[in-house]
């Protein structure tokens, strides 16, 4: 299935659709402000190994993100120090994914590697879903092979095209990007650019 949808004055029927899908453990495509994404309610199990299933990667091996909805809601799921918070609050939403000591509070799939990757898309359309869910929501860039048309990454009719038979909804919100988050890997006191992407850090 796919679901138009605009950065304002959504049908509430149409998010809730979107909503009570994540709640029950479905998998969405959805715009970011990077690439479009896949992504489930990250405190569902299920649904995160099904996602790692469609991305090809193993959870114990890769970093898992999550998409909260605002700096507050970061807190209860990764712990974050002052010096990280002021990083995270000049840069975000924005296009950094910023890796951090994951809480007790998220599912134990994101135990063996004891990290989370925290997301804040600068995206008013996630940004509203992750709102009404009132929960984090995984989320992985969507799988992009190189010798494949870039047109499958970036058009959502497209993306549809190639995914509507593995998930449940793909959310279209108009044209995507091609490029990736900069990851910040803030675990060891000082924070690291461990990938570059269209995100220029400040420190």
């Amino acid at each position: 299935m796919i679901l138009k949808l605009y950065t304002k004055n959504n049908a509430p029927a149409v998010l809730q659709q979107i909503v009570d899908t994540l709640n029950d453990g479905g998998i969405v495509i959805y715009p970011t402000d990077s690439r479009y994404a896949i992504g489930c309610h990250a405190l569902k199990e299920r649904a995160i190994e099904q996602v790692c299933r469609l991305k090809g990667i193993d959870p114990k091996k890769s970093h898992l993100s999550v998409i909260c909805y605002d700096l507050s809601t970061v807190s209860e799921y990764a712990k974050v120090d002052n010096n990280t918070f002021k990083l995270m609050k000049r840069h975000l939403p924005g296009p950094f994914t910023f890796i951090l000591e994951a809480s007790s509070r998220l599912p134990k799939i994101f135990k063996g590697r004891k990290e989370v990757g925290i997301r804040m898309p600068d995206n008013a359309i996630v940004s509203e879903i992750a709102q009404l869910l009132g929960a984090p929501i995984l989320t992985t860039s969507l799988p992009y092979d190189e010798d494949e048309d870039i047109a499958y990454l970036i058009d959502p009719e497209l993306i549809a095209e190639k995914w509507e038979d593995q998930v449940d909804i793909v959310i279209d919100g108009g044209m995507g990007g091609a490029d990736l988050t900069t990851v910040v890997d803030c675990t060891e006191g000082s924070p690291e650019i461990i990938r570059q992407g269209i995100g220029e850090l400040d420190v």
